[in-house]
């Protein structure tokens, strides 16, 4: 294994993530000693973290509200990071340059091919949402043979630089846009928790009954979002299959050797009580 001397993830707020559960599984399953440390820094602060972490031999990951400004403190970046305009993992290399990744889209299709097994050719995608993890999604689906995607977003513009940047975009919406019907898949890529009480982040009503519903965001006993597709007919999954994906590509990338991925799922399954 590649030699660390520090594991983070930093994001704010940090506390409700899983992802230290399960890399420091994967770390002990390894033998090595190094754990993963969840750090809570305001976005305003990042700037001065990351130029801290440059001082030694670190890696890890980046999540909410730091993917899109994390890149611009990156030295280099993969060509995929560049494709989605944002950075979830990084680590500093053998010339001491902090190299920024992007493993959501691995995370994600790795998601959908536990879900669909095969993908369709020409299947149309609505992803709700246009940030970091939205723009990931998009360059995911881009690999898909003749597939199209539609993003609704309450900020309009958002959507709008989006299809600017992905050709595999053919349409820009509002949350509620007809086009919701015409989806194959549904993807909810935004940051909130939705509840019975302040709505979901689709009408239900809008999309066809064929229409397979995904939710990046994951919870105990799955979100209600999930729960509230399945209810409805849909095949449905929430988003820990993508966090453990995610999790395995960015273990590769920091040690140079696959980490064990059961013991990482067991770690996940534990903590969201789906034994």
């Amino acid at each position: 294994m590649i030699s660390r001397e520090k594991l983070v993830l930093i994001g704010h707020p940090v506390a409700y993530s899983l992802s230290p559960l399960m890399q420091n599984a994967a770390l002990e399953a390894a033998g090595s000693k190094l754990r993963y440390e969840a750090i809570d820094v305001l976005p305003a602060n990042l700037e001065s973290s990351v130029a801290s972490l440059r001082q030694s031999a670190v890696a890890g990951n980046f999540t909410i509200p730091h993917k899109r400004p994390a890149m611009r403190l990156m030295q280099k970046c993969t060509p995929t990071a560049m494709q989605v305009g944002a950075v979830n993992t990084f680590w500093r290399d053998e010339s001491e340059e902090l190299v920024g990744d992007n493993t959501d889209v691995t995370g994600f299709a790795g998601m959908v091919n536990e879900v669909l097994e095969d993908i369709p050719d020409g299947v149309r995608v609505a992803v709700i949402g246009a940030g970091g993890a939205a723009a990931a999604v998009v360059t995911a689906v881009e690999s898909w043979p003749g597939a199209t995607v539609s993003v609704h977003a309450r900020d309009l513009a958002r959507a709008v630089a989006l299809r600017m940047r992905h050709s595999v975009v053919v349409r820009a919406c509002s949350m509620r846009d007809p086009c919701l019907g015409d989806a194959d898949i549904v993807v909810n890529a935004t940051p909130l928790r939705f509840s019975a009480a302040e709505g979901e982040p689709v009408d239900f009503d809008r999309l066809s009954p064929r229409a397979i519903v995904l939710d990046l965001l994951y919870a105990p006993g799955e979100t209600e979002f999930v729960r509230e597709a399945r209810a409805r007919g849909h095949l449905a999954a929430d988003g820990l299959t993508m966090l453990l994906h995610q999790g395995v590509a960015a273990f590769e990338r920091w040690f140079g050797v696959e980490p064990d991925k059961r013991v990482m799922w067991d770690a996940l399954r534990a903590a969201t009580g789906r034994q």
